[in-house]
């Protein structure tokens, strides 16, 4: 099986480029982050996957073949804005859509019950959803996702509005989902949760696919950068050095960031120089430290 393919998509609106040539996969029991600033292209990508929007070149497959309207009523989706009706109650509502992607009525009833339950709204299954707190709609939609038992999860903006609870307990239904062997995409702002929770980050600037792979790879492709303690070294003392930059200082650490060409031995020598080295230690960017650096550079022409 080789998943959810998205393969030189591009998509314009007028003279807008909305996506070039976009080009990921999500495989088999993955949780694939799906990053990049606001008007970046994920959206628009989501919807393409799902049909909503045709795209002006590319393929979506799934397990190797082009993603048909019988593929779409296997995929779960979840809309960044609501896509529930507000006045139809939770477990009417839920049960409807089950039966919209092909499950008989009783099934249908059950799955609605089981993921009320299971995401902790089952106490408001017979009220109307916009009587809901954003909060509880957000999990209500996320059950409108799950209800049919996808094959396919795609998610924008799924942890959007949510408190710390609610948050741990969809984190978990997404790895749970993972684990059964579906392929799961979302879209995130909040980084560390999209750190801590996923498999490969794809990060996207511009309507193109500009950093892919494990936070770990993705990481490690980043700028090198050192703390340094010297105690008795004046705040210049870094100052000048070939192709580094100090980030910062806080009281005897300075934090510096090496550029091309840059030699940690060359800093780590200017130091000595300048009194006892208490601490010399090269660190990894965060993904929302490389993530800012990402989306910040030059789109190529």
């Amino acid at each position: 099986m080789t998943g959810l393919e998205i393969d030189k998509v591009s998509k314009r609106f007028g003279d807008v480029v909305a996506l070039h040539e976009m080009t990921f996969d999500v495989r088999p029991g993955e949780l694939f982050g799906f990053v990049g600033s606001n008007g970046a292209g994920k959206t628009t990508t989501m919807r393409i996957a799902l049909g909503v929007l045709s795209a002006d070149g590319g393929e979506v497959r799934y397990d190797g073949e082009p993603v048909t309207h019988e593929t779409r009523r296997h995929i779960g989706y979840m809309p960044e804005e609501r896509g529930l009706y507000p006045k139809m109650k939770v477990a009417e509502q839920l049960t409807y859509l089950a039966r919209l992607h092909g499950m008989p009525s009783a099934a249908a009833r059950a799955s609605a019950d089981k993921w009320t339950e299971r995401l902790g709204v089952a106490g408001r299954r017979d009220d109307e959803v916009q009587k809901l707190s954003l909060g509880n709609q957000q999990r209500v939609q996320l059950a409108a996702a799950l209800v049919h038992e996808p094959r396919i999860l795609v998610l924008d903006e799924p942890f959007s509005g949510l408190d710390p609870v609610a948050v741990d307990v969809m984190s978990q239904v997404l790895k749970e989902k993972a684990a059964d062997g579906v392929p799961v995409v979302f879209s995130s702002h909040q980084l560390d949760l999209v750190e801590r929770l996923c498999d490969r980050v794809g990060i996207v600037r511009s309507g193109q696919m500009v950093a892919k792979g494990t936070v770990g790879e993705l990481r490690a492709g980043g700028a090198v950068r050192l703390r340094v303690d010297v105690p008795d070294a004046a705040d210049d003392w870094a100052d000048g050095l070939t192709a580094v930059k100090v980030l910062g200082r806080t009281g005897s650490v300075t934090e510096l960031e090496l550029g091309e060409g840059a030699d940690d031995q060359a800093v780590l020598k200017a130091a000595l120089a300048t009194g006892r080295v208490h601490e010399f230690a090269r660190e990894q960017p965060s993904l929302t430290e490389l993530f800012r650096s990402v989306v910040t550079e030059e789109v190529p022409a």
